[in-house]
């Protein structure tokens, strides 16, 4: 009985001392609540990260955006100095060929000139101006003397009649000569200015490429420092499940430990009671059993779940076209326009005073009539109705590559033409390609 005794002490003192191993649930407490404000912090800088992220993507967006309107307004460009090359060397073939005909009037000329001198030579050689009367008065018929008066006279005409037609074809060609030339030296300058803007535009272009280029290594370097903080958020996240399951088993324990020492609390109080029994009833041969019982311990299990959700909505456009007609406002249109020829072209402006583009000035100009257009002569292409060059009226507008002007009929046009000349009046619309004619009044 002794020994039962000391058995049952032996192992409720095992059971306090296993309890008491562990770390305690104090200390554990505290270490999770130390992890779990690293993780809020750590979650704190992700958040932070990823809104740099956002910002930095979004003015990539923009800046992206910005690089391809440049893309396009280059290439824009680029075509349009390559029309106009084209129509620079269609008016050098004009030009030479305008030096022919010159040449081929010069040789007429002085085919022309060597037959008077020939005629005039022979009436010098044959006695002057005196044997010439005296040829023509000699004739005794009244006839053939007027014949002979009548020839001459139609000799005198002829070379007077071919002179001054020599004289008109020679200041004809001369001034398309220099017509020419003019249109010519209009479109080099345009050439030259959009050459000039195409390397502004190149070099903004790449400035724009590079500060792209570092935006993306920007986000790159926030993306990896995300990273690592979505790694530390799992590595704490581990930490505290660890501790959370070493919190779980010193329950366990805890509880394990309490059932044992009650069961072993009521073994002695048996084994008590027993003994008392046995002195009283003073017999030697008694003698009592019991059998251990023990426990069982369970565990949770928990899950979780996730939801996702998504939506999409997308839209459609229409447009719509008129038929050409038109209002007879175009007249007031020109009048309006021609009252700023002479004045600066300035490339991007819009002031009918102080400076405008090509398509700068004819948003002015029918701003003044209420008609709203675009700053781009490529989108004025789209404006209004299309009508053909044959029946363009004045008002219209003419457009050619990456140039537009307004049509004052007879063949004329008024526009911003370049920063040497400003804005005129040019009396051959079709000096150049014309892509459309775009009638918006």
């Amino acid at each position: 009985m002794f020994g039962r005794k000391m058995r049952g002490l032996a192992l409720v003192l095992a059971l306090t001392m296993a309890a008491a191993q562990p770390v305690s649930a104090t200390s554990l407490d505290e270490k999770q609540k130390a992890l779990e404000q690293q993780q809020a912090k750590t979650k704190s800088n992700l958040a932070s990260q990823q809104n740099k992220i956002d910002e930095l993507e979004k003015k990539k967006a923009s800046l992206q955006k910005e690089i391809d309107k440049m893309d396009s307004d280059l290439v824009e460009l680029m075509a349009e100095i390559k029309t106009l090359k084209g129509d620079i060397e269609d008016k050098e073939a004009d030009i030479e060929s305008t030096k022919a005909e010159l040449q081929t009037a010069q040789a007429d000329q002085e085919k022309q000139y060597d037959s008077m001198k020939t005629r005039i030579a022979y009436i010098y050689e044959n006695g002057g101006s005196a044997a010439w009367a005296e040829m023509i008065l000699s004739d005794a018929n009244i006839s053939n003397l007027l014949n002979k008066a009548e020839y001459t006279q139609e000799i005198y005409d002829y070379d007077r009649k071919a002179l001054d037609t020599y004289v008109e074809t020679v200041e004809n060609v001369q001034q398309l000569e220099r017509d020419l030339e003019d249109e010519k030296a209009e479109l080099v300058t345009m050439k030259e200015e959009n050459e000039e803007e195409e390397k502004a535009l190149n070099a903004a272009l790449e400035k724009k490429k590079k500060t792209s280029a570092n935006y993306a290594s920007e986000i790159s370097a926030a993306e990896k420092k995300a990273q690592e903080y979505s790694d530390l958020i799992r590595q704490q996240s581990a930490q505290i499940r660890q501790i959370q399951q070493e919190k779980a088993a010193q329950e366990a324990a805890r509880k394990a430990a309490e059932e044992a020492k009650k069961r072993a609390e009521a073994e002695r109080k048996a084994a008590e009671e027993a003994a008392k029994k046995a002195a009283a009833a003073n017999k030697g041969t008694s003698s009592s059993t019991s059998k251990p019982s023990g426990g069982t311990s369970s565990g949770s299990t928990s899950s979780g779940s996730t939801s996702s959700g998504s939506s999409s909505s997308g839209n459609t456009s229409s447009g719509s076209t008129s038929k050409p007609s038109y209002s007879g406002k175009g007249s007031s249109v020109v009048a309006y326009a021609t009252q700023f020829v002479g004045n600066p072209y300035v490339w991007g402006g819009e002031s009918l005073t102080n400076g405008a583009d090509c398509s700068g000035f004819i948003k002015s100009v029918y701003a003044h009539f209420g008609v709203s257009l675009p700053h781009s002569s490529s989108a004025m292409r789209s404006c209004g109705v299309g009508v053909s060059y044959s029946d363009a009226m004045p008002g219209d507008i003419i457009c050619y590559s990456g140039h537009v002007a307004i049509y004052m009929g007879g063949g004329a046009i008024v526009h911003a033409s370049n920063k040497k000349d400003g804005i005129k009046i040019s009396y051959n619309a079709a000096y150049r390609t014309i892509l459309a004619v775009r009638r918006v009044i």
